[in-house]
């Protein structure tokens, strides 16, 4: 039998599948500024890399005889690809078809990513833009109610949980993206968007029929409100951007849960010591300083800059998290910063350390925190934001934490907050600078000599007396001399000290990696 005109078919489905949504659909996606979902995908894998699954899925329409008449492609692009030689899941909805609302075939693939993942263990990256079901349902028949799922099916959303903790999952906002494309968003890892994105969980339309509220898109769900929410990551400048930030993203982090990160060749001398850092602490506690530059001194460099790559910085602004590598090895970072709130833990800083310690246990990463920390956040809005709540949260989560830590005391550790920048068994340095106590010195002074203070001759005079007397008490010195830190040092030896206790801590890990019981959640 000649089998000709079937392959011909087949060819003529490709060629009608990598037309997405027509000449007109894509120019108006370029008109906007943005790629089409094949172009973000050759984009953001190597070159030739791309293996498309169901290229011929989609909407077919025959006539009496049989015969192909029209051919929709599925609206969801799936496959696998390589990052820099790594091979990974990729996928996205096709904008240019339905504005990425699936149909049958477009929301079988999407559904399907996640399982894709699992099933091979490898990192999973989707490129979102488009929205959820349609109001009569995906694909349904003219004046037909749509059934439903059986009883007996798995939740889509059992994969979405799964892959969590046992796959780096990366997404990208590039456009509109709501309902269910915003909730697969969000669960992931690392999340990125453009600055013309938006994520939504109802659009304008909705919220105006729903609430009388009269507003655009960016209004209800743009950069500026979500990187502040903490619903997206980092922000990117344009696509192009974007994928290069999922790209080095995934460069920290293993293929799956029961791999551990890959080294790295560092040419960074190991034994570098910048003079910088000696002085980088004020005397005055109350005059703030840069924990960036104490992180960027500390990690490993080359040429292109410094390694660390920081995540979240707008929410949570008084916590910073990120990735970096030293000597090779990738490495969690935390450490407080003082321009915010002093580096308070508020509510949403304790929110964004729980999530992050809980993505490092995923994934084996050792965990550098820099300790800046005055306490929890005071006040009636911290109060109402359950602070204490989400705090005790983020504490509990680092003591679940079996991956290796290492806490820098640069500055304050005071109150129950502090607990949450040293890990279990860690290792734990102190720089000269440190100050260590129940609360600090001047609100301390205030309640408990209150009636002292206020009997004295000179109030001002006797409360700065106190203040000095007790601020000897929380020097770094005491707890070195009781071996209540491993060590005191010159600032200026932290990356040297940092580098042998991690090349010893990653030798004792003997244990072949396993997931987390713990499963990290979005």
């Amino acid at each position: 039998m000649d089998w000709d005109a079937d392959i011909q078919q087949i060819k003529h489905r490709r060629t009608l599948a990598k037309q997405q949504g027509g000449t007109e659909s894509v120019g108006r996606q370029h008109q906007k500024g943005r790629l089409t979902i094949r172009e973000r995908i050759d984009g953001l894998v190597d070159d030739g890399s791309f293996s498309e699954l169901g290229e011929g899925a989609g909407v077919a329409e025959y006539d009496v005889s049989g015969a192909l008449v029209d051919f929709q492609p599925a609206n969801f692009v799936l496959g696998f690809g390589s990052i820099n030689g790594r091979k990974v899941i990729v996928g996205g909805e096709d904008f240019t078809l339905k504005g990425g609302s699936p149909n049958p075939a477009g929301l079988r693939k999407s559904v399907y990513a996640e399982q894709l993942a699992l099933q091979y263990k490898l990192p999973l990256v989707r490129l979102h833009e488009g929205g959820g079901g349609a109001v009569g349902g995906t694909g349904q028949e003219k004046n037909r109610r749509p059934l439903g799922d059986p009883v007996y099916s798995v939740s889509r959303f059992a994969a979405l949980a799964e892959t969590l903790g046992k796959v780096p999952v990366a997404t990208a906002a590039l456009g509109p993206v709501a309902g269910l494309p915003a909730a697969r968003l969000v669960a992931s890892h690392f999340s990125v968007m453009t600055e013309n994105a938006a994520v939504l969980i109802a659009g304008p339309q909705v919220v105006k029929r729903a609430l009388g509220l009269d507003l655009t898109k960016e209004q209800l769900g743009g950069a500026s409100v979500h990187l502040k929410s903490g619903v997206i990551d980092n922000l990117a400048t344009d696509e192009r951007d974007a994928l290069d930030q999922i790209a080095r993203f995934l460069s920290y982090v293993p293929d799956n849960a029961w791999q551990r990160p890959t080294r790295h060749v560092c040419d960074d001398p190991v034994d570098r010591c910048d003079d910088a850092l000696a002085s980088i602490v004020p005397a005055s506690s109350r005059q703030p300083f840069q924990m960036r530059k104490i992180i960027q001194s500390v990690v490993d460099r080359a040429d292109s800059g410094s390694s660390f790559f920081e995540m979240s910085r707008k929410f949570g602004p008084s916590l910073i998290t990120g990735l970096a590598r030293l000597d090779g090895h990738s490495v969690a970072v935390i450490g407080n910063d003082c321009m915010y709130y002093a580096g308070a833990m508020t509510a949403e800083a304790a929110q964004k350390l729980r999530r992050f310690i809980d993505f490092c246990n995923s994934f084996h990463l050792p965990v550098l925190s820099f300790v800046d920390e005055p306490g929890f956040m005071i006040g009636p809005d911290s109060e109402s934001a359950g602070t204490i709540r989400h705090g005790t949260a983020a504490i509990s989560a680092v003591m679940q934490s079996r991956v290796p830590w290492a806490s820098v005391q640069v500055h304050k550790a005071f109150g129950v907050a502090a607990q949450a920048h040293f890990g279990p068994d860690g290792y734990v340095l102190s720089w000269p600078s440190a100050i260590t106590g129940a609360l600090p010195v001047e609100g301390g002074v205030a309640v408990a000599f209150a009636r002292e203070i206020a009997a004295a001759a000179d109030p001002k005079k006797r409360q700065h007396e106190l203040e000095t007397m007790l601020a000897a008490s929380q020097s770094p010195f005491p707890r070195a001399e009781g071996f209540s830190v491993h060590e005191i040092i010159d600032p200026r030896e932290t990356r040297p000290k940092l580098v042998h206790w991690l090349n010893l801590a990653v030798n004792a890990q003997t244990d072949p990696p396993v997931p987390f019981l713990v499963g990290m959640r979005p």
